[in-house]
């Protein structure tokens, strides 16, 4: 620590010295100019008077400017602005104290303008040497004898993206010779772009023009954070034909205010290929209800439970209640929470939400003011063949936290639904639509507001296709489908939450929101290109076997059942449905019986019952 801080006071010296030194060289160079190199003998008095107070005037004008505190090796315009700034303010009070006390009688008024143009030239050239050192220059190297003993073996980058992002990833390889890249060239389907350059690295041509490039590289960098998936995907197969190794600069979503930097490249992922538009988040309106706010996350430990925690740290909440089932998954989220947002008071429940008891204290001990409700049972199968935990989970805890939401005064309470509740053909289904109608039921029996969010599937999560696929590949195969024609929608988990986020701000009480989730994907091409992403070839290198749905699977899933009532938001990606009147009681009673067909274990009859609540529920033979 001492010798760093020794190095700083070091370099601190240094440049005080050079710049003091080019300051006195400005002015004897300005006197030489204007007296074309013979100086009058009269002058040089007046040289010996007015040195000392050109110094004292811009050493300090310079500090004043801040022109020493950042550092050299990374100066930017906003340094050079910073170097026009003091000088012009500099000279500007010098000719101000001479005009004062001499009234400039006998001192040459060009001189000093000369000295003023000489300084700026130095003291912001000297900033840009060293700043063209370590970033060897705008596409050349500028330094090459003092250089080529440190270069080393760099590997040539290709970088696809002429843009924004490709720009900062170009400057962080060229600002940091530990990378051990040298960029080659930028590859973009903009015409206008062609045959351009950016700091000096050409724009070579479009994508598809990657395997007639008659230049050498080793490794691919997509820097297309906003490409939807088809243009991925198009990106990853001309990439593919070269045989090169390729990586990603992570999606818009994955981004924090939009910055993008070469540590966070990472491989090529699903996520990528599925490809989802770049979430618009109303900031100030979700921060409305969560900041400073006492919030409390059921199923907090889960995919999409624990991504909300992430999202909603970011809005700094008074406080975050963290409540799962799940011992690991519990201690996991935790961890996460303490390492990155260390400022936000947060406190764990291990509690089940199927025991009021346990969760009633909770509540009791949090007093929240915001509750987002995540957990539940969500794996159809399993489920399908045990409907009575499904009933317990996804009907008894909901209405649990329901309830306590209410009586405990919550304000805003948000139910994570999903698109098979929609003419549910399974349990899970059913039992979801049974606590979005809990949630409408419940709506007018206090202040709370109490709403719905209702999506599809999520890439990565708990249960879904893809981390089976993965393991599957691992095993060398085979990828098992249930059917060559099976959709789902998809989105990813971050654009999940945040939408989630936005739903809750929107909601005035009793409605069901409906995130836009684009196109169906067949879950056969899903498999296709996760194989791809791991270097091999379906049905050459790893074999796609089809085994026939599984209990309680459709060919597809719905959004909206017809006739429901949907209309559009504020909001383009979410769409709202106004919940249905019910009677509280009524719902309750059939709830209650309900659960004492679950007791029984009977799972024909718990599906018959689940039909009775849920008119549209079809149960699967």
């Amino acid at each position: 620590m001492n010798t760093g801080r020794h190095i700083l006071k070091l370099n601190l010296w240094i440049m005080l010295g050079l710049d003091a030194f080019f300051v006195v060289i400005s002015f004897l160079g300005a006197y030489l100019i204007r007296f074309e190199f013979a100086i009058p003998p009269n002058e040089l008095d007046r040289i010996r008077v007015t040195l000392p107070v050109v110094l004292l005037v811009k050493m300090p004008t310079f500090a004043f400017f801040h022109l020493y505190r950042g550092m050299w090796r990374y100066t930017s315009l906003v340094d050079l602005i910073s170097v026009v700034k003091a000088v012009f303010t500099s000279s500007s009070v010098i000719i101000a104290l001479i005009l004062l006390v001499h009234r400039f009688q006998g001192y040459p008024r060009s001189v000093f303008f000369i000295d003023g143009l000489l300084t700026l030239i130095f003291i912001g050239g000297i900033r840009v040497a060293i700043r063209l050192y370590f970033a060897r220059g705008a596409g050349v190297d500028v330094f090459p004898a003092i250089r080529r003993w440190g270069r080393g073996d760099r590997k040539g980058l290709l970088i696809i993206g002429a843009g924004d992002a490709g720009e900062k990833v170009l400057r962080e390889v060229r600002d940091n010779p530990g990378l051990k890249y040298e960029a080659v060239g930028f590859l973009d389907d903009d015409p206008r772009k062609r045959g351009k350059a950016i700091h000096g690295v050409p724009v070579l041509g479009a994508v598809d023009d990657i395997d007639r490039l008659k230049v050498d590289f080793d490794e691919i960098l997509i820097a297309v954070p906003s490409a939807r998936g088809d243009q991925m995907r198009r990106i990853v197969a001309a990439c593919e034909r070269t045989g090169k190794r390729y990586r990603t600069v992570p999606g818009i979503g994955e981004l924090i205010n939009g910055r993008v930097s070469i540590k966070a490249v990472r491989e090529v992922t699903l996520e990528d290929l599925i490809g989802r538009e770049e979430v618009r988040l109303d900031q100030e309106e979700i921060a409305a209800y969560l900041k400073n706010k006492r919030v409390l996350v059921t199923g907090a430990g889960g995919s999409i439970g624990s991504e909300l925690v992430r999202q909603i740290c970011r809005f700094h909440p008074q406080a975050l209640a963290l409540v799962d089932v799940s011992e690991l998954n519990l201690f996991r989220v935790e961890m996460a929470c303490q390492q990155i947002f260390g400022y936000v008071d947060q406190a764990g429940y291990l509690a089940d939400i199927r025991q009021k008891g346990t969760l009633e204290r909770v509540f009791r001990r949090f007093l929240p003011e915001v509750v987002f409700h995540a957990a539940a049972y969500k794996h159809v199968p399993i489920q399908e063949m045990h409907p009575w935990e499904a009933v317990y989970a996804n009907v008894l805890g909901t209405r649990n936290v329901v309830e306590l939401s209410v009586e405990f005064g919550v304000e805003r309470f948000v139910l994570v639904s999903t698109d098979k509740a929609v003419r549910p053909h399974n349990v899970m289904g059913a039992t979801k639509r049974v606590a979005e109608m809990l949630v409408e039921c419940m709506q007018d029996n206090g202040r709370t507001r109490l709403m719905a969010v209702r999506f599809g599937n999520v890439v990565g999560s708990s249960g879904s296709a893809v981390p089976i696929f993965q393991e599957q590949i691992a095993r060398g195969g085979p990828v098992t489908v249930t059917h060559p024609e099976v959709t789902r929608y998809f989105m990813s988990i971050p654009e999940a939450a945040q939408l989630i986020l936005q739903a809750g701000a929107m909601g005035e009480g009793g409605e069901i929101f409906i995130l836009d989730m684009g196109k169906p994907i067949r879950i056969l091409d899903l498999a296709r290109d996760l194989i791809r992403l791991h270097g091999y070839e379906p049905d050459r290198d790893i074999p796609i076997q089809f085994i026939g749905l599984r209990p309680g699977e459709k060919l597809y899933e719905e959004l909206i059942t017809e006739g429901e009532g949907i209309v559009a938001t504020a909001h383009e990606k979410i769409l709202v449905l106004r919940g249905n009147a019910c009677d509280p009681s009524h719902l309750n009673q059939k709830v209650d019986e309900l659960l004492k067909i679950a007791a029984t274990f009977d799972a024909a009859a718990i599906k018959s019952k689940l039909a009775e609540i849920v008119p549209d529920y079809t149960p699967a033979p």
